[in-house]
């Protein structure tokens, strides 16, 4: 079972960055992104969390929580955030609950070789906890600008 746009998102609690429970529920009222990359400490994932954190303070204007997962540890989770400065939560999704909750996990082909991985992929929930906005397959230049506009705009409208 995924979410769908419109539908509302079902509540989870997932272990964080800087010893943090993040429960959906308890982020009622502001809007939350939550972006799924593939490994901390990568080239794509380094720079798309980057462009996050550059932008930080107008996410924050636009009354939007930022939240990071990927199936790394909380360790590696750890030092890809102090490395790089991030100013968000990292959430450690190691048994893959979210991931199937937002259906990232996809057949993937590198080097030649078949495995399965995250696909980076970004979700917008509104201060209601319904999915307003997906993106999938996602490319990470100006990819962090267009999930920005369109939490502005959601959050013009609220």
């Amino acid at each position: 079972m995924s979410v769908s746009p419109g539908q509302p998102v079902p509540d989870f609690t997932a272990q964080a960055t800087n010893d943090t429970t993040v429960t959906l529920s308890e982020l009622r009222g502001r809007q939350v992104v939550i972006y799924f990359y593939p490994k901390d400490h990568t080239p794509g994932c380094t720079t798309e969390g980057g462009d996050f954190r550059d932008h930080k303070a107008d996410f924050d204007a636009a009354n939007t929580v930022i939240l990071g997962v990927s199936r790394d540890g909380l360790r590696a989770h750890e030092n890809f955030k102090a490395k790089q400065g991030f100013n968000f939560e990292l959430i450690a999704d190691k048994d893959e609950s979210l991931c199937r909750l937002f259906d990232v996990i996809k057949l993937k082909k590198l080097y030649g070789k078949e495995h399965l991985g995250i696909e980076r992929s970004t979700f917008l929930i509104d201060t209601e906890g319904r999915l307003a906005r997906e993106w999938r397959k996602v490319k990470v230049p100006g990819h962090v600008a267009d999930v920005l506009d369109a939490a502005r705009e959601l959050h013009a409208q609220s």
